[in-house]
């Protein structure tokens, strides 16, 4: 079963009722399985955000600059873009939109049930697209990007991506630590690639920089989940595996505000809410 392909479609089906509901500026994209990518419209409005959250994304540079991410497959797979040219974050199967969503929605991160799951200080601000320093065996460092850095959790969400992507063997073993912090025979691989690379190379970031790691994932992508313990299993410090864990949006959604957990069933069918949050929109 390809779980990514059908959460894909649930997505935008989600995502063009959603706009049609609330009369959203968007667009489909070509091919069979169209995907929705939203518009910004007015001074301070986004159909692939909620209303709060993304004034205060606008009002916050660090975070404004993630928007501005160019959209990978915009030219080729989308209308034409009169106004500006399509953002990675305009995509309805988003997940840095997703994660940004949540996190920037005001006063998440003031709420002591958020902030004990993730086990984070209440007030912490979100870095997204955070760099991190992952020591190289020739002295140097990867700047590794980590889709969000919050006080000493580093956080990689997944939505419909297909896997944690691989990498050849001599990159991943350029890695300073990566024979003492991997079982290398255990872990998922190929003749020439190793598995999973985004999970090694985070695992990585955490170990060197004394932070925890985070997946975040969907519920109904139960082979990232699977694949993750996998991968954990293949950790040798202790101390280290301890630090890492995989969380759900669903259980994650369970903390949130009414408001944003309304917008979350709606739009990505990640709760069970009777009321809807339409009064939000307008």
């Amino acid at each position: 079963m390809n779980r990514a392909g059908s959460l894909r479609r649930e997505l935008s089906q989600r995502a063009e009722q959603h706009a049609r509901s609330h009369g959203l500026p968007h667009c489909l994209s070509y091919g069979p399985s169209p995907t929705v990518c939203f518009e910004p419209y007015g001074d301070s409005r986004h159909g692939n955000f909620l209303p709060a959250t993304y004034r205060a994304i606008l009002r916050h540079p660090n975070w404004r600059l993630r928007l501005q991410k160019t959209h990978s497959q915009g030219r080729k797979s989308l209308p034409r873009y009169e106004d500006g040219i399509r953002r990675e974050l305009d995509a309805c199967t988003s997940s840095d939109a997703l994660l940004m969503n949540v996190f920037c929605y005001p006063g998440v991160l003031r709420d002591g049930r958020v902030c004990a799951m993730l086990d984070v200080r209440p007030g912490a601000i979100p870095s997204f697209g955070f760099r991190a320093r992952v020591p190289l065996a020739n002295g140097k460092f990867d700047r590794t990007e980590v889709d969000m850095r919050l006080g000493d959790l580093l956080i990689e969400a997944k939505l419909t991506e297909s896997d944690f992507q691989k990498a050849s063997k001599d990159a991943v073993c350029a890695y300073r630590d990566f024979s003492e912090v991997f079982d290398a025979e255990d872990l998922p691989q190929t003749e020439r690639d190793f598995l999973s690379y985004q999970l090694i190379r985070n695992v990585l970031a955490a170990h060197a920089s004394a932070c925890t790691f985070c997946v975040l994932t969907d519920a109904r992508r139960p082979e990232l989940i699977e694949t993750w313990y996998r991968m954990m299993k293949c950790v040798r410090p202790i101390d280290l595996r301890l630090r890492c864990k995989v969380l759900t949006w669903q259980e994650l959604a369970k903390t949130l505000p009414r408001s944003l957990r309304g917008f979350l069933n709606e739009k990505y069918g990640i709760t069970d809410m009777a009321q809807p949050y339409r009064e939000l929109i307008t």
